[in-house]
């Protein structure tokens, strides 16, 4: 099927918490990825929350990577859509991972702009 891109969202688990912690190696860690997976980097903006976690995006000329961290959980939510069929999303997703020391990693892709979505109307009571 045709698609204008493909979205991978990944469920990092049990990463290294000082990693998920480290604003400035989280930013690194996602140009890294962007570039190795063929994209062109556009922009880049990270926040370090107090007392910890970092969120983040790096803006590509495919889309986006983004990420939210927990170091408190061990746990990093990420999402890398790229449009088109040039670049590979699950190879960006795949550096994050392996960066972050994920041990347990969850993955769904989802193809974007397959056509319109049917929306269901539900009555609420």
């Amino acid at each position: 099927m045709d698609t204008m891109g493909r979205h991978v969202i990944a469920e990092l688990w049990d990463c290294n918490i000082s990693k998920l912690n480290d604003m400035n190696l989280i930013e690194q860690i996602f140009v890294d990825a962007a570039l190795k997976s063929g994209a062109e980097v556009r922009e880049v903006a990270f926040h370090k929350f107090a007392p910890h976690g970092v969120s983040g995006v790096v803006i590509i000329s495919e889309s986006h990577l983004t990420i939210h961290s927990f170091p408190e959980h061990g746990y990093a939510s990420i999402d890398v859509y790229t449009c088109g069929d040039r670049i590979d999303p699950n190879v960006a997703a795949q550096h994050i991972a392996d960066a972050l020391e994920s041990k347990t990693k969850e993955t769904v892709e989802v193809p974007r702009g397959m056509g319109p979505v049917e929306v269901k109307k539900y009555n609420v009571l």
